[in-house]
């Protein structure tokens, strides 16, 4: 699936170079030339990954590195280090205070691509065209299909597209407790602004789909917390 990328590097040509790598990637990259521009950016619209450069104009990229990992609505977002300094204690510095992963240049792209899709399986599962199957419910990101065993055949799901959104996310996330509002960020995105009563209405729509094929109880409602996706339902 295409997730958003912010390139935050000060160098035209390696900027423009990542971009067209990620582009061609399935990607879609927004490009910062310093920190201060990264995080206007950040705070309009939050990104899937940022991709960092360490040695930045004014503030340095480890500096804007150690914010987004200090603020509770950035604290998550998958971070990759890339950057000229190859030394030891610069790549343990950075992974200390939450690097995901360090690229030094020069840098392979199709090596850079490869990580950026590691990172992104690793840290969010949901942004990535895996296939996941979880106690007899497959899903197919690539092809936006949705299926389920019954009688030892394939039956196919219509589901709408927030509901395979929604799906999606609480698939590659399994037996894990999520609030309204976490899923409203992770599934809707945290620029969207809708009521949380949203989620309730296509967490309905999406037992509704699931009920014929006799899966509609893997979706699971706890008290006073929220929505999760139950391998083994409990009733």
């Amino acid at each position: 699936m295409p997730s958003s990328i912010l390139v935050v590097e000060d160098e035209p040509s390696i900027s423009e170079l990542i971009a067209v790598n990620l582009r061609h990637a399935g990607h879609h990259p927004v490009v910062a030339h310093d920190a201060e521009h990264a995080q206007r950016l950040i705070a309009a619209v939050l990104p899937d990954l940022v991709l960092l450069d360490w040695m930045l104009p004014g503030r340095s990229g480890l500096d804007l590195a150690r914010a987004l990992r200090t603020a509770e609505r950035t604290r998550n977002i998958p971070l990759i280090m890339l950057t000229a300094r190859g030394d030891e204690n610069d790549k343990v510095e950075a992974l200390e205070i939450g690097a995901d992963d360090y690229v030094t240049k020069p840098f392979s792209p199709k090596e850079l691509v490869a990580r950026i899709k590691a990172v992104l399986r690793r840290r969010a599962p949901q942004l990535t065209d895996d296939i996941v199957a979880v106690n007899g419910i497959r899903l197919d990101p690539a092809n936006q299909r949705v299926t389920a065993q019954e009688g030892g055949e394939a039956v196919s799901v219509a589901v709408g597209p927030t509901e395979f959104r929604l799906l999606h996310f609480l698939m590659t996330h399994p037996e894990r407790i999520h609030s309204r509002t976490q899923l409203l960020d992770r599934v809707w995105g945290d620029h969207v602004f809708v009521e949380e009563r949203t989620v309730d209405v296509h967490i309905k729509r999406l037992r509704g789909a699931l009920r014929p094929v006799g899966c509609d109880a893997m979706i699971e409602t706890v008290r006073g917390s929220g929505y999760r996706f139950a391998k083994t339902p409990t009733a």
